[in-house]
């Protein structure tokens, strides 16, 4: 289709999209913590004329604050980068504040790209979003095979615009990119997709029972951990009550058990002593629970706090 680009996966679309429209003395708007790229990519950008960061907050369930994004709003703010559902926290924001956002983009005629990978496994479909290419004539949905249907190996992604001259825009850019996509992907992709219902079905029920299994443990062990409960995708944002999230995961890297701690998706200061004052966010990290072992490892978990809860009492 004509308002569809292909690209050899999500993360090169994300990037072209911001060099299409984040350049030449363009200021944009992006949310932390968030997926590295819906907050770097606009820095990579030729002649960009800066970034605002804009903090969620977890008091808030994670949500886009609508009074700092018009606060952070220039004369020349002319991109968005919104991530929804929200990687890491699984957590996707409400119709009212996707139109809100979009009629104040309208005003000012800023373009919105929406980092859609979680879309399609809302764990209540009434939760969907319009894709933002649907919602918006200034929008852009970042698309990737890999989550929804699980597909990594594929490595396809797509961006879906409206305007064709966008469209023309994004294509100039992917020149310089990557200009073929693999024949033999898209094929994949293709049958993947006709297969699309039966894929998804099973996927949100694997996420859904996943998701209760994750829940009990966050109640099991309240003492030690807390979650804002996510609704879509198979992430979420767990917080450890103790200590910030990095000095966590080196702990539980010599138990050979990974997590993805708070500064993956934002700056935080690299010094790790427990005792050094940091930003309560950081205390947070990213648990996936899209997979059919997540039990097994989710054991594992249990079987650490246990081996350390008398330890963990004692601080």
């Amino acid at each position: 289709a004509e308002n569809i680009l292909t690209f050899p996966g999500g993360q090169v679309a994300i990037q072209t999209a911001a060099l299409a429209f984040a350049s030449n003395g363009v200021h944009s708007i992006v949310f932390t913590p968030g997926y590295q790229s819906t907050i770097e990519s606009p820095h990579w950008a030729i002649g960009n004329a800066g970034v605002t960061q804009i903090p969620r907050d977890p008091d808030n369930n994670w949500q886009v604050d609508i009074s700092k994004f018009k606060e952070a709003i220039r004369p020349n703010t002319k991109f968005l980068i919104l991530n929804e559902p929200w990687n890491p926290g699984g957590i996707v924001m409400s119709h009212e504040l996707q139109r809100e956002i979009i009629d104040i983009c309208q005003e000012d005629s800023i373009v919105i790209l929406c980092d859609e990978v979680y879309r399609l496994l809302e764990h209540n479909e009434c939760d969907r979003l319009p894709a933002m290419a649907n919602a918006y004539e200034m929008g852009i949905s970042a698309v990737t095979m890999s989550k929804p249907w699980g597909a990594c190996g594929v490595t396809i992604g797509w961006l879906a615009c409206q305007d064709l001259r966008m469209v023309q825009r994004l294509v100039d850019v992917q020149y310089f990119g990557t200009a073929c996509v693999s024949r033999a992907s898209e094929i994949q992709a293709r049958m993947v997709l006709g297969a699309s219902c039966v894929i998804l079905k099973e996927r949100r029920e694997i996420v859904l029972r996943n998701k209760a299994q994750l829940m009990a443990f966050v109640e099991k062990y309240s003492e030690f951990f807390s979650v804002n409960k996510p609704n879509a995708g198979a992430i979420a944002f767990v917080k450890f009550k103790l200590f910030p999230s990095h000095v966590l995961g080196e702990q539980l890297a010599l138990s050979g058990i990974s997590i993805k701690p708070y500064y993956c998706f934002a700056e935080v200061d690299d010094e790790s002593s427990e005792e050094k004052q940091h930003p309560c966010e950081a205390y947070q990290f990213r648990v996936g629970f899209g997979e059919v072992d997540f039990p097994s490892k989710l054991d594992a978990l249990s079987r650490f706090v246990d081996e350390h809860a008398d330890g963990w009492r004692r601080k």
